[in-house]
């Protein structure tokens, strides 16, 4: 696999801030020695949250196996994900606004053997599909 040099659409302050939350963890854990320092880390989770980039894509370019890639990633998104309100803590600031806005983006899904884009939430005739009944 041939590795190139790469750019991310995100700002260094994002990449700080996400390796200053893996740094965290790594204290707390207290973790001695990993392969990629935690701002390596940083930026190979949000390389493939943000690029989409595969497992081997990402071992290729950081030097690392795939079972590495994959840990290093789940941390990263528990590190993130134990940021985030719970889901009575949502409700509960929902319930105290005037309106709240729900993102309904359709996005494009890549289909095998399909000949017309597809997007998620649309049947093969484009006709869009309530996700909750």
């Amino acid at each position: 696999m041939l590795v190139y040099p790469s750019g991310i659409d995100l700002s260094n302050s994002t990449l700080r801030y996400l390796s200053g939350l893996l740094r965290a963890r790594r204290r707390e854990r207290g973790t001695r020695w990993r392969r990629l320092t935690a701002d390596r880390q940083a930026l190979l989770a949000l390389a493939h949250l943000r690029c989409g980039h595969t497992y081997a894509q990402l071992a290729a370019g950081f030097g690392i196996g795939l079972a590495t890639v994959y840990r290093y990633i789940v941390e990263a998104v528990e590190v993130l994900a134990a940021l985030a309100p719970t889901l009575q803590q949502a409700m509960t600031v929902a319930a105290n606004k005037a309106f709240v806005i729900l993102d309904g983006t359709l996005l494009h899904i890549d289909r095998i053997a399909a000949d017309r884009p597809y997007y998620s939430g649309c049947e093969d005739d484009g006709r869009v599909v309530p996700a909750v009944a």
